[in-house]
C-alpha cells in the first residue's frame, strides 16, 4: 500500500531522512514518533509528494510519489494549516463540493460533538478549535491515506481525549491508513495499532503496540545483580541511583534472580530509553 525504498532526503549538507526502508501493507492507525528534528515532518512531506527524495523511491497504491506525481490517495495536513475565512458550515460545504465521497454526515456529527459553532467564521475560532475544524474536514474525506502532523497542538486534555475518539470513529467509519505524528505518546497509545519510530533521520523501529507490551520491560534491583544479566539482553537504556539499577529491556523475557523485579514499561519511557536513554 505504502512503501519507502532506500529513501534519503538531504538539504544541503544536512541529511533529514537517511536510507529509510518501510512497508505499510494494510490499513491501521500508525503513530509516528521521534524527537524534535528527527525527520518526522520531512517523512510525511515525502510521502505526500510535497517534496522530492534525494535518493530512493516512494510508492502509494503502487504508484511512484514525487512533486510531479502527487498521489490523490494521500491527504497531508500540517499543524496550524490555515483555512479560508468562511463560516464553519460553509467550509464543510466547500470541502464536500471539492472532494468526491466527502462524508458530510460524519463532519456535521463531529462539529456537534465538539460543540463547534457552525455560524462562526474560521478566524473567530480559538487556535484549538481551528485545528479541530481542519482535522474534521480532513478525516471526513475519502482519501486512502491520511497524514496528520501534530494534530493536537494547542488542545487541552479534554480536547485531546476527544480527538483520539474522533480518530477511532473516523477509522471505524472509513478503514484506511492513518499516520499521526505526535509527542503525546501515552495518550495516543490507546488508539494506535503500530508505531513508526524515527531518530536522526533513520528508521529505528516499526512494530505493533502488542509486541512492545510483550517484549519491553524494566529490570530493577541492586546494580551488582542486574548488571551481569544485561550481557545476554538487549538493554536500550538504564539508570543508576546509588547502588540500585533500573535497566530497560527490549527483547526476550527472563526469570530474574531473587532481589530483581520485572516491571511494565510505559510507551513513553520505552521511547525515551530507545532514543535518548543512557546506553
Amino acid at each position: 500500500m505504502l512503501e519507502f525504498a532506500n529513501v534519503t532526503k538531504r538539504y544541503g549538507d544536512t541529511t533529514a531522512i537517511n536510507r529509510i526502508n518501510l512497508h505499510i501493507p494494510e490499513c491501521g492507525i500508525y503513530c509516528l514518533l521521534g524527537r524534535n528534528g528527527a525527520g518526522k515532518t520531512t517523512f510525511l512531506k515525502l510521502l505526500a509528494g510535497h517534496i522530492a527524495a534525494t535518493e530512493g523511491r516512494i510508492t502509494a497504491e503502487g504508484r511512484e510519489v514525487s512533486p510531479s506525481r502527487m498521489p490523490e490517495s494521500v491527504n497531508f495536513i500540517e499543524s496550524g494549516s490555515p483555512q479560508f475565512n468562511m463560516r464553519v458550515s460553509e467550509l464543510i460545504d466547500a470541502a464536500a463540493g471539492l472532494q468526491e465521497g466527502f462524508d458530510v454526515d460524519f463532519a456535521r456529527k463531529m462539529t456537534e460533538r465538539f460543540e463547534l459553532d457552525m455560524r462562526k467564521r474560521y478566524k473567530q475560532l480559538s487556535f484549538g478549535m481551528k485545528t479541530m475544524v481542519t482535522a474534521i474536514i480532513t478525516l471526513a474525506n475519502n482519501s486512502k491515506t491520511i497524514l496528520l502532523d501534530e494534530p493536537t497542538m494547542g488542545f487541552d486534555a479534554v480536547m485531546r481525549d476527544q480527538f483520539n475518539t474522533l480518530l477511532l470513529e473516523s477509522y471505524e467509519a472509513h478503514p484506511r491508513v492513518l499516520i499521526v505524528s505526535t509527542h503525546l505518546i501515552d495518550e495516543i497509545a490507546r488508539v494506535t495499532e503500530r508505531l513508526i519510530i524515527i531518530d536522526k533521520g533513520k528508521l529505528l523501529l516499526e512494530t505493533g503496540i502488542d509486541e512492545i507490551d510483550e517484549k519491553a520491560y524494566t529490570l530493577s534491583g541492586p546494580a551488582q545483580t542486574v548488571a551481569p544479566l544485561l550481557k545476554a539482553l538487549n538493554c536500550i537504556g538504564k539508570t543508576e541511583v546509588g547502588s540500585m539499577m533500573a535497566a530497560h529491556i527490549y527483547g526476550h523475557r527472563i526469570t530474574p534472580p531473587p532481589g530483581v523485579s520485572v516491571d511494565r514499561i510505559s510507551l513513553q519511557d520505552f521511547f525515551v530509553a530507545l532514543v535518548g536513554g543512557k546506553k
